[in-house]
């Protein structure tokens, strides 16, 4: 223990010298947050709408201002004729053009259910989805189906509530995947260097020779950049919460035990890195090949685990992002105990065990090479 203390007050000294080192811990993190938190957004706002209204009357203006008033529409200009419609849809001036029969009216005072045409842009399959959910949602509420037609129509009512994200706001998604993103990269990149400025530096020879065994040197590289990567993440989750209203439904005290497992792991995966590679160049690469791509692809931030192939599914097992990403958002969204949790934390625990005795084992090869 002696010796595990003398190695961290050792590397806090470093670390407090290392402006770089600070920068990617402390400030680099919340930075990203606000980056990334901003420029990903699933919800889709201001859609550029066309209209051609070919019918005139007060039921077609209303419903064209249904549309206005939603706040997912923008009107940006009318089309008399087919040819007008074409023309905004070709020139991406519009990626929704309304198109209203003559006749609307006249069936809407009638008691019927009119029929509109609506016409979207599908060049982003993913946004013209969108779109289309928008339109039908303001269609339904703008063009009721009469009572007489609902009874014969529906058998039931649903009436549907929307738990822990009521209002489907794509950034409480996105959000703790972006904090289990970044608090991976920062760690991942902040350890990788450790070890490698030793080689550099030349002072892993003394290591060497020092009256100490490698499992305390790991230690105690390991625990400032576990406190200092604890104090940024609490820093990125707060901010989350001040930016973007990310809620705290569950236990601080459950949050702070899964943090800091996937932290370990994360520092872990730093130091593995460290003694594999001879520069600060390549441990760099490498940190960002081994973090970067697994923690943005393969944890399900982006793409649903579900839906890739099955050899991928079978590897994203190897991804503590991935069971970071699902206690995380159960705790801050549904409140989630840290009992039904418990197979995440022990997912989360064997990866930072099995990193940490590859890399006491990798850096007892070193040292025993280098005594030779």
């Amino acid at each position: 223990m002696r010796h595990t203390i003398a190695v961290a007050i050792k590397e806090l000294r470093q670390i407090g010298r290392d402006r770089r080192t600070l920068l990617i811990l402390l400030f680099i993190p919340a930075f990203f947050l606000f980056l990334y938190g901003y420029a990903l957004n699933f919800d889709i706002r201001h859609v550029a709408l066309a209209a051609q209204d070919r019918d005139g009357t007060a039921e077609s203006r209303a419903l064209i201002s249904s549309f206005v008033h939603s706040d997912y529409f923008t009107l940006e200009e009318t089309v008399p004729t087919d040819a007008g419609a074409a023309e905004v849809m070709l020139t991406g001036r519009a990626r929704v053009v309304l198109v209203i029969p003559e006749g609307f009216g006249r069936t809407q005072q009638e008691g019927g259910t009119p029929t509109v045409q609506v016409l979207l842009d599908g060049d982003n399959a993913t946004t013209a989805s969108t779109v289309l959910g928008y339109v039908n949602a303001v269609l339904r509420d703008a063009t009721p189906i009469p009572e007489a037609a609902a009874t014969r129509l529906h058998l039931a009512s649903a009436r549907p509530r929307v738990w822990y994200n009521p209002e489907l706001k794509s950034t409480l998604f996105l959000v703790p995947g972006l904090i289990a993103y970044i608090s991976m990269i920062t760690a991942v990149v902040a350890t990788s260097m450790s070890i490698v400025k030793e080689k550099e530096r030349g002072t892993m020879e003394q290591v060497r020779m020092a009256p100490m065994s490698t499992t305390a040197f790991i230690v105690g590289k390991t625990v400032p950049y576990l406190a200092l990567s604890q104090v940024s993440a609490f820093m990125v989750i707060g901010a989350s919460m001040a930016l973007f209203g990310v809620p705290m439904r569950g236990s601080w005290w459950t949050l702070q035990l899964l943090v800091a497992l996937f932290l370990v792991g994360a520092l872990a995966t730093g130091l593995l890195i460290s003694t594999v590679a001879d520069t600060q160049q390549v441990a760099f690469q490498m940190s960002l090949l081994l973090s970067f791509l697994p923690t943005f692809i393969l944890s399900g931030f982006i793409f649903p685990i579900a839906s890739m192939p099955t050899v991928l599914q079978y590897v994203t097992y190897l991804v503590p992002a991935r069971y970071f990403l699902v206690a995380l958002r159960g705790v801050l969204l549904k409140g989630v105990p840290v009992g039904l949790i418990q197979q995440q934390l022990l997912a989360l625990s064997i990866y930072a065990t099995i990193v940490l005795v590859f890399t006491v084992a990798r850096l007892k090869q070193q040292n025993a090479g280098g005594r030779r």
